[in-house]
């Protein structure tokens, strides 16, 4: 991983709003995807692929709804 690479935008999980925790959640997402393959040339030449994969869609949604679970309880959206 690179050091400039922050895996938590502003090291906090904390936003204002719902909305806001939620593009934090795709931020935190495509971040990891990043770090797992660095290489900007593969990312983009995968992209083609996963973007006519409803499975491949459907995992990356997933993804995301996992990191904004996280997210909704540190900031207790739903108590």
């Amino acid at each position: 991983m690179s050091d400039q690479t922050k895996l938590i935008p502003n090291n906090s999980l904390i936003t204002p709003t719902p909305e806001e925790g939620r593009a934090l959640a795709v931020k935190i997402a495509r971040l990891t995807i990043k770090t797992t393959q660095p290489s900007a040339k593969v990312r983009e030449e995968l992209r083609p692929i996963y973007a006519n994969d409803a499975a491949m869609l459907i995992a990356i949604g997933h993804t995301v709804a996992v990191e904004f679970a996280t997210i909704a309880k540190a900031n207790n959206y739903w108590i």
